[in-house]
C-alpha cells in the first residue's frame, strides 16, 4: 500500500475548481446548450472562445476546435464537470431548464449522502453533472474517508419539492461553481500515485478499485478519477472534449511549492511564477494559479 504526502506537502485547504475548458466543434450548438440549458451567461470572450458563468464568474470555457475528432468511448479525458448549486431550488431550476431543452440528455440522478446529483451530457458528448452539498455538519467520515453513496433520487420527486417560479425567474442571478472535475483515466493506481503522493491532494474515497475521489481540506472531493469506460487507457489524442482543468490555490507561494514537488518528481512542468501548467499520465492538461 502506498502512503500518502507529507503534511507540508498537501495542497492548501482552500483550494477550489476553476474554469474547465472544453475544445468544442460546433460552437453554435454548444453556446444554445450552455446559455439555454444550463442558464449561463457569456461572461467573457477570448480568441474566438467564449467563457460561460454566472454572476460575472467563469465556470466553462468553450474554445473552437475545428477539424478534431470526439474521442472515443474507451479514451481517457473528462467524464464530467459537476457544477454546484448554493441551494436546492437553484439546482431544480437547471435541472428543470436542461431536461426540457433535450429530455435525452438525462442520464441519471443519485443521492451521494453528501450531495444530491443530477447527470446530464451536452451535445458533444461531456458529460456534465448538477449537484448541491448538503451541510457538512451532515457529511460522515470513517477515519480519512468520507462516507458515499448512490441512492435513488426520483428527479421528478426532486422537481416536485424544490423547483419554484422565484428560483426559474431567477436562475441566471443564482450563484454556481464547479465543484469538481471527474476524469476518464487507465488505471486507478497510476491515478492516485499522481494526484495523491505527487500533486497533495489526500484520497477521500474509492469505489472497489474503479475510481478514486480526492480533495484538499476536507471537501468530499474537488476531483475524481474512474476507469468504468476507459480502463487500460494510454495517453490522450488530440480530440474534442476535455481541453484543460484548472485549480485555484489561495497564494503564489502555493503554486511555487507545487512546482518544486513536480520538480522533485520528474513531472515536466511550465512555471511562469503566477501560474503552473502541466499534463497528467494521460495528458489530462492541468493549469494550477493563485487567485
Amino acid at each position: 500500500m502506498t502512503a500518502g504526502p507529507n503534511s507540508q506537502d498537501l495542497l492548501p485547504a482552500g483550494l477550489t475548481m476553476g474554469t474547465v475548458m472544453l475544445k468544442v466543434g460546433d460552437m453554435k450548438l454548444m453556446t444554445d446548450y450552455y446559455q439555454r440549458a444550463l442558464g449561463l451567461e457569456i461572461v467573457a470572450e477570448q480568441d474566438g472562445g467564449l467563457y460561460f458563468g454566472r454572476l460575472g464568474r467563469p465556470l466553462v470555457h468553450l474554445a473552437p476546435a475545428t477539424g478534431l475528432s470526439l474521442p472515443g468511448r474507451g479514451e481517457a479525458g473528462l467524464f464530467h464537470t459537476a457544477l454546484l448549486f448554493e441551494d436546492q431550488a437553484s439546482l431544480a431550476a437547471t435541472v428543470a431548464t436542461a431536461a426540457q431543452y433535450e429530455p435525452r440528455s438525462f442520464t441519471g440522478s443519485a443521492d451521494h449522502l453528501v450531495s444530491e446529483a443530477f447527470y446530464f451530457t451536452d451535445p458533444e458528448g461531456n458529460g456534465v453533472e448538477l449537484y448541491y452539498d448538503r451541510p457538512r455538519e451532515r457529511w460522515s467520515w470513517n477515519g480519512k474517508d468520507v462516507v458515499m453513496d448512490s441512492l435513488a433520487l426520483p428527479p421528478q420527486r426532486y422537481l416536485e419539492e424544490h423547483l419554484t417560479q422565484e428560483s426559474v425567474d431567477g436562475q441566471r442571478g443564482s450563484e454556481a461553481g464547479v465543484g469538481h472535475v471527474h476524469l476518464q483515466v487507465g488505471d486507478v493506481q497510476s491515478a492516485h500515485d499522481f494526484y495523491v503522493r505527487t500533486l497533495g491532494f489526500e484520497k477521500t474515497a474509492g469505489w472497489h478499485g474503479q475510481a478514486l475521489f480526492v480533495s484538499a481540506g476536507r471537501y468530499h472531493h474537488h476531483m475524481a478519477m474512474n476507469v468504468w469506460n476507459s480502463r487500460g487507457a494510454g495517453p490522450r489524442k488530440d480530440t474534442l472534449g476535455l481541453g484543460e482543468v484548472l485549480i485555484e490555490v489561495p497564494v503564489g507561494d502555493d503554486v511555487g511549492a507545487l512546482a518544486d514537488r513536480l520538480k522533485v518528481a520528474g513531472v515536466p512542468a511550465h512555471h511562469t511564477g503566477a501560474e503552473l501548467r502541466f499534463e497528467d499520465p494521460w495528458r489530462n492538461r492541468i493549469r494550477v494559479a493563485a487567485r
